[in-house]
């Protein structure tokens, strides 16, 4: 299963390899999110969503964390 969010974070950088080096971490990182082996990190959402410029929101990244990245509120 891919993560839908980080796959369109990739897209938006370009490459995994790219996404990468906006976050700080290395491109096996940026795979391992992709293909959910890990989960990123409070720090690394932030860094996603400032790399694709706010395309990307915190809530997709990380939704079990709804207290944190809450997800918008419907009105």
């Amino acid at each position: 299963m891919v993560h839908e969010a980080i796959k369109e974070a990739v897209k938006i950088a370009g490459s995994q390899k790219k996404l990468a080096a906006q976050v700080g971490v290395s491109q096996p990182n940026v795979w391992s999110w992709l293909h959910q082996r890990k989960k990123v990190s409070p720090e690394r959402v932030v860094r996603i969503v400032q790399a694709t410029e706010g395309k990307v929101k915190a809530f997709q990244i990380r939704p079990d964390l709804p207290d944190l990245f809450p997800p918008p509120k419907h009105e």
